[in-house]
């Protein structure tokens, strides 16, 4: 039995195009894979520990090899958990919405939290080395228009590649939906065209 991590980056729930199709994807894996545990995020109701000071300092510690203060201890040991959580996944699910031309910043803070080093990377002689090797993504974008590989207004797509092969995710699927602007039935064509690959790319996933 593996476990799966759904990462879902969008307050509008079941109404998000970006859910919608993660949701098909898994809907379609777990029926080949009946003994799997899905463990969704709703990233707009997790409690994320705030990175003060105090979690600056726990940071700084693991660094230089230093012994922190009691709240920066216990700030780290938040922070500890949640990478913990992230870490436990096989596998990774992310439905992520186009924000101005980014990502929604819930998911920024859960980036922030993971991407932690000797957790998550390392740095070594050679540069940086990240330490979730033999796991595999699938990313889901959903945005209002349809931005070309490299075009200078999408800065989504190439900050969740960046994390994930930065953490040692290099086995990375992606799917598109778009245009999510304009008439209800050209949205809907795309999100249906969509989930068609999402459960097609779940046989093989």
């Amino acid at each position: 039995m593996g476990r799966t991590l759904v990462l879902e980056a969008s307050p509008r729930g079941e109404e998000s195009y970006s859910i919608r199709v993660a949701n098909a994807f898994i809907h379609a894996y777990c029926k080949q894979h009946s003994d799997e545990e899905i463990l969704r995020i709703n990233l707009f109701e997790k409690e994320l520990p705030t990175f003060d000071a105090a979690a600056a300092e726990g940071k700084v510690a693991i660094l230089y090899g230093k012994e922190g203060s009691d709240r920066a201890k216990n700030r780290w040991h938040q922070i500890e958990d949640v990478i913990a959580e992230f870490k436990s996944a096989d596998r990774y699910v992310l439905a992520v919405p186009m924000w101005n031309f980014s990502i929604p910043y819930v998911l920024k803070h859960y980036i922030d939290t993971v991407t932690q080093p000797t957790h998550t990377f390392v740095r070594n002689e050679s540069g940086y080395e990240g330490l979730l090797h033999s796991r595999k993504a699938l990313a889901v974008y959903a945005s209002g228009g349809i931005y070309a590989e490299g075009h200078p207004m999408d800065f989504q797509k190439p900050y969740v590649r960046h994390f994930l092969r930065f953490v040692g995710i290099t086995d990375i699927t992606e799917i598109e939906v778009g245009p999510m602007m304009g008439p209800h039935e050209i949205r809907e064509e795309a999100v249906q065209k969509s989930i068609q690959k999402a459960e097609t790319l779940a046989l093989g996933f």
